[in-house]
């Protein structure tokens, strides 16, 4: 309710907030601010690093996805094209006498990320165990 001042001849009210309450809380939650701050401990993020693999693969098969989403296969110096549907069978084939084989996975930057997570479904369910992506470090 606002307070009524009376001066001369009419009643009028005055029209300001009333600051000292708001001052007050606002004190208050400054000191309890300052006296938890030290302590509260900085947690530690353990983020995962890039490391390198235990065991180097005998063989890297390589998939490339170029811009028309069309797939290219590269063993060793051999390059050769292949399709969606028969490149976890080419895949697999590429890996039989290979003791510890690895896919790289390298798609065009125009490329829709579906097609990459398709090529990737398709050589899991084949079975093919290390499957990587390759990255280009802008400098």
């Amino acid at each position: 309710m606002p307070a009524v001042v009376s001066r001369g001849r009419g009643r009028r009210t005055i029209n300001e907030i009333n600051m000292v309450p708001f001052i007050d809380v606002m004190l208050v939650l400054l000191i309890i601010f300052m006296v938890t701050a030290p302590l509260i401990s900085p947690s530690m993020i353990d983020l995962p690093s890039v490391g390198k693999a235990a065991k180097q693969p005998d063989q890297v098969v390589q998939i490339v996805i170029g811009k028309n989403e069309s797939l290219e296969l590269k063993v060793k110096d051999k390059t050769s094209s292949v399709s969606l549907k028969e490149v976890a069978n080419v895949v697999k084939e590429a890996q039989a006498g290979a003791q510890n084989p690895a896919v790289v996975i390298s798609a065009d930057k125009n490329v829709k990320y579906e097609t990459v997570v398709k090529v990737m479904d398709s050589l899991q369910r084949a079975g093919v165990a290390r499957v990587g992506l390759s990255v280009q470090l802008a400098n």
